[in-house]
């Protein structure tokens, strides 16, 4: 099966009452509090470790626009400060569009992008999440893999 080659995961769920081995799943993919968001380019280990926290989190394909979106609105470095078109350049890349394509193609990764965080700190969503937190996406929830997870991004942004 052909995959996109990154995946937007988010961390739906928060930390109470959560199994260590799910807290340490998701340390790995550096979703540590609730509603934090990175970009994983999309491997079969990658997918499997999704699976695993998949009632904790949603992911879906990332496509290029959102990635955008996200850098230029949610992107921090240390001290939680604002990425600048400077920081950019200083990564090597002409503008947030080419790092968000880069991105979205899988072929960095935010962990290697330093100095910036490896993750996105996003909001709760403005008119809350429309179907349950608690269930699947084929459930009627938003939880694991959710084709309609870009919309409800752009609404935490």
């Amino acid at each position: 099966i052909k995959m996109a080659n990154a995946v937007l995961v988010v961390r739906i769920k928060g930390q109470a009452d959560c199994p260590y081995w799910a807290t340490t799943t998701m340390e790995l993919l550096k979703l540590e509090k609730k509603y934090r968001a990175v970009i994983l380019p999309s491997k079969d280990n990658l997918l499997g470790m999704l699976k695993k926290v998949q009632h904790y989190v949603a992911w879906t394909e990332l496509d290029a626009d959102l990635a955008k979106e996200l850098i230029d609105k949610k992107a921090r470095k240390g001290g939680y400060k604002e990425v600048t078109p400077e920081d950019i350049k200083e990564l090597g890349y002409d503008s947030s569009a080419d790092l968000a394509k880069d991105l979205s193609e899988g072929k960095t990764m935010l962990s290697k992008l330093k100095p910036l965080k490896p993750w996105f700190a996003l909001a709760p969503p403005r008119h809350g999440f429309k179907r349950s937190t608690k269930k699947l996406y084929g459930q009627k929830g938003v939880l694991g893999k959710n084709k309609e997870l870009g919309t409800i991004v752009r609404r935490m942004i």
